[in-house]
């Protein structure tokens, strides 16, 4: 079946394409030349109306067990936001931490067709694939968590060579059908365990002697050799912490130039200037960025009203237990090879702390010079809820509804910003690349993200409206691999998005150091970890898509 979409006005910046008009064909869930010969089955007249590609969340906690966690922690929270079964929907609820197919439903109908799981613990990976799979309509993928693992701390105290890491990684990310890997304050979690309640970059894990500076540079080749596109996912030491800004600059300058994406980084930008002992450090780290090419981010914005924080680092979130709202927190691992945190929250817009940690994550989006290479996140839901989103995009791109929320803020918050001096106003092509062509680069998504020829139909159509929030919460129309999936900000049909995986090769030997480890040290079996292609595909509602590698090698 031939769709056209006539007159829209394009942004594609994967094809340096801002506000032409141009007709989009599309044919078996592709965008297509105009076939000759082939009748037009049916036509949409979008003229004047602003075409993107549809919007990728390049870091979003959709699935495993700390967002199940997160979940059953708030019946309160499900209870406010239900929503009701139709003949097209099943029930679902949710606000900050939504049930599976609510999640893949709000997503769809705010114009967004994937969303990546940025901490799969390696032993978890299958009910986190399965949370995934639950979820509707958008693509899924995952990084996969690594840097507190004890297999990898044990080689690395053994001084064991560079291309022994790589298999561990190769081997690791094929099995947990990753995109990505991730560290979460890297050697960290498993320090905690040793009863050390901080690991700052250059401090040793006391059993291993392991650095975190070490863990990032072993990881990070380790990514970059095996041709993995998305650079090593990177959550700093001490998120959270007054002068933490201090590490993440050490962090920046030490990878050695190697490629880093550093995530939620507004978590990781406070200073301990002023009365409060805590100032934003946006414009330092802002310079940083901008100065060190090999280096993206997303910024984990916080937005005011409750939510609920969901990390692997037991850590920080042991630390901060006594702020939860409500009263109630969890802290866990499972198979003590990484950790979990969950506790509720909320940010208040009185409250000094909150305020500026607003205003830090608006700083950083507005002083990083290169959109390709800062996204658009919450850290759903630590930040916020994802469904916030269209609310952030209008901050960006409107300086004086900006300002004035900032006018309303703690007053000393407001002293200690220069928030209100920032001109800049993000552009429609901006926002696609953060939210579009930069996220499917980062990831490695080689068909998504862009409007070109041959590219999979996922495509969002708004109508251009001065209220960038309106404009953004209720698309006109949504495709999702060329169905129609939205109509009017409506859901009207229901798909299955694939899962985005990358296979680096690794050498099968490694699995004779493995199993004996995991016969003696695991409760589960090594062939019981291993994931299968078909546990992925095998009720016909989803599918696989391996994502090509870059050319790797040693550095």
């Amino acid at each position: 079946m031939l769709k056209k979409l006539t007159g829209g006005r394009i942004y594609d910046p994967a094809h340096g394409i801002e506000n032409e008009v141009h007709d989009i064909y599309i044919l078996d869930g592709r965008i297509v030349k105009r076939p000759d010969g082939i009748r037009i089955d049916e036509e949409i007249d979008v003229r004047g109306k602003v075409i993107m590609a549809g919007a990728i969340d390049m870091h979003t906690h959709i699935g495993g067990g700390k967002v199940n966690i997160a979940r059953t922690m708030l019946p309160e929270d499900h209870a406010a936001d239900v929503v009701a079964r139709t003949e097209l929907m099943r029930s679902g609820s949710g606000h900050a931490a939504p049930s599976t197919l609510t999640a893949g439903y709000r997503y769809a109908e705010m114009g967004y067709t994937a969303g990546f799981e940025p901490a799969i613990l390696p032993v978890n990976a299958r009910q986190a694939h399965m949370e995934m799979h639950d979820t509707p309509i958008i693509d899924k993928g995952g990084y996969v968590m690594l840097g507190s693992d004890d297999f990898l701390l044990r080689m690395m105290a053994a001084n064991k060579d560079q291309e022994s890491i790589n298999n561990y990684v190769a081997w690791t990310m094929n099995h947990s059908h990753a995109i990505g890997v991730k560290v979460v304050n890297p050697g960290g979690i498993n320090a905690f365990k040793f009863n050390q309640r901080k690991l700052d970059l250059d401090e040793s894990n006391q059993f291993y002697g392991v650095t975190p500076r070490d863990i990032l540079l072993r990881l990070a080749r380790a990514v970059k050799e095996l041709g993995v596109p998305h650079p090593l996912h990177v959550h700093g030491c001490n998120l959270g912490v007054p002068g933490n800004m201090d590490t993440t600059l050490d962090t920046i300058q030490g990878i050695e130039g190697l490629p880093m994406h550093m995530t939620h980084i507004q978590f990781h930008s406070y200073g301990t200037e002023g009365d409060f002992k805590f100032s934003s450090g946006s414009a330092q780290i802002a310079e940083a960025i901008n100065k060190h090419k090999n280096i993206t981010v997303d910024v984990g914005q916080i937005l005011f009203g409750q939510t609920v924080t969901a990390s692997g680092d037991n850590m920080r979130q042991h630390a901060a237990h006594p702020h939860a709202h409500p009263n109630k927190w969890v802290c866990m691992d499972i198979e003590c090879d990484a950790g979990c945190g969950v506790l509720p929250f909320k940010y208040k817009d009185q409250s000094y702390v909150n305020a500026l940690q607003w205003m830090i994550g608006l700083e950083t989006f507005l002083m990083v010079d290169d959109p390709w290479r800062v996204f658009l996140t919450t850290d759903h839901p630590n930040g916020a809820p994802f469904t916030s989103y269209p609310h952030l995009i209008r901050l960006l791109m409107d300086k004086t509804f900006r300002n004035d929320i900032l006018s309303r803020l703690h007053p000393e918050a407001q002293k200690a910003s220069h928030l209100a001096s920032l001109e800049r106003e993000y552009t429609l092509y901006e926002i696609a690349i953060m939210t579009r062509a930069g996220a499917a680069k980062l990831v490695g998504l080689a068909d998504r993200g862009h409007l070109g020829i041959g590219g999979a139909a996922d495509i969002t159509v708004y109508t251009d409206d001065a209220d960038r929030e309106k404009m953004f919460s209720s698309p006109d129309y949504v495709f999702k691999d060329g169905t129609m999936v939205v109509k009017d900000g409506h859901l009207i049909d229901v798909t299955w998005g694939t899962t985005h995986v990358v296979k680096p090769e690794y050498d099968i030997s490694i699995e004779k150091s493995l199993k004996p480890y995991f016969d003696k040290y695991h409760t589960q079996k090594m062939g019981n970890f291993k994931i299968s292609d078909d546990e992925i595909i095998d009720d016909g509602r989803g599918s696989l898509t391996v994502q090509p590698l870059h050319k790797g090698g040693a550095i």
